[in-house]
């Protein structure tokens, strides 16, 4: 990524960040889903299927105003496989038109120098990687020695900035992978981000002591901004315990799903519920002001350092019990497609 493009995208970035501090009640990050379906088939993943068309394009965009109006300040395209999408370059630049900074989620497996061009036209902010192993297995095809070629497009051709996440916890085959793709995306000029598993409610699975060593070491890495804040959530997650804090998810997070459905994450489809176009001003002042039992062993990231904005104001009235488990060491596998960044 070029100096001067970073620059630039710094500058739109710190702005919306303040303004987050004087204006409580409109969305500071949305994840939408523009097409469920993905190529691939990861063990863990409960986000995806293999079947759904792309939502058509002239929903997203209605979509994509609507939270124009709602002003929102950071917006992710995921999925499922969000580049299967045939005019998400369309959608990219019109919410860069609207004036909110958009970051892709993506397996990769679509990227080639001419999309990575048309990314960067479009003005995408930033793409994050999830590469799972260092040689593909049963969990997961996506690994650095299939994803490398990618990586090296990226590197020569991206305007934008780059993360690769990885994910530790139990289902992942061998988590020392982790290190090597962390080492390997910092010697590409890459930021890299660090998922801890959850099972299929968002809720914690407590790191065993492989996966610890490989997270204290992931963690010695020097870290920046919103993640060195972040690091005590993550530091009590990895060993099994609570986290004291207000979820704001249905306010300043939303995760809007490919039926336009708005919820409060992707691990709580389906609450609130509400549909996209009629949420406004009177929901986000309730959610804001709600509790949401499912936060003490949350292991959604998103939007937990979203949450950092309004954790020591506005104490949240009302509570809404959601389903969850207490941690524990075998629930089903699940991951979010967000990490942390460590460094």
């Amino acid at each position: 990524m070029r100096l001067t493009t970073r620059v630039k995208r710094l500058a739109r970035g710190v702005p919306k960040a303040l303004g987050a501090l004087f204006d409580r009640y409109h969305p500071l990050l949305v994840h939408i889903i523009p097409t469920r379906r993905c190529n691939l088939a990861c063990a863990y993943c409960n986000e995806y299927d293999s079947v759904s068309a792309p939502v058509p394009t002239d929903v997203m965009l209605r979509r994509l105003d609507h939270l124009a109006r709602l002003k929102t300040s950071f917006l992710t395209f995921s999925g499922g496989e969000p580049l299967l999408h045939p005019e998400l370059d369309r959608l990219v630049a019109h919410a860069r038109a609207k004036g909110i900074a958009v970051t892709l989620i993506t397996n990769g497996y679509h990227l080639s120098p001419d999309r990575i061009r048309r990314l960067n036209e479009a003005g995408l902010d930033h793409l994050q990687i999830s590469i799972d192993n260092v040689e593909p297995d049963g969990s997961s095809m996506k690994s650095l020695r299939l994803l490398e070629p990618k990586l090296l497009w990226l590197h020569e051709h991206a305007d934008f900035s780059v993360a690769i996440n990885s994910v530790v916890g139990s289902g992942i085959s061998h988590p020392e992978d982790a290190l090597a793709v962390a080492r390997r995306a910092r010697a590409l000029g890459f930021m890299t981000s660090l998922g801890i598993i959850h099972d299929g409610h968002g809720q914690l699975k407590p790191l065993g002591a492989r996966e610890m060593k490989v997270y204290e070491e992931l963690r010695a890495h020097r870290q920046r901004g919103l993640v060195r804040l972040n690091r005590r959530f993550q530091d009590n997650l990895a060993r099994g315990q609570a986290n004291d804090w207000s979820c704001r998810a249905g306010a300043r997070y939303l995760y809007v799903d490919e039926d336009g459905i708005v919820s409060y994450c992707s691990q709580q489809r389906g609450a609130p519920g509400v549909p996209l176009e009629s949420y406004g001003l009177e929901e986000i002042r309730r959610e804001y002001a709600t509790r949401k039992d499912c936060a003490p062993y949350c292991t959604v990231n998103c939007v937990q350092q979203v949450g950092f904005f309004d954790n020591w104001r506005s104490p949240q009235k009302h509570l809404v019990r959601l389903s969850v488990r207490p941690a524990a060491s075998t629930p089903a596998n699940a991951t979010s497609q967000d990490g942390a960044l460590v460094g």
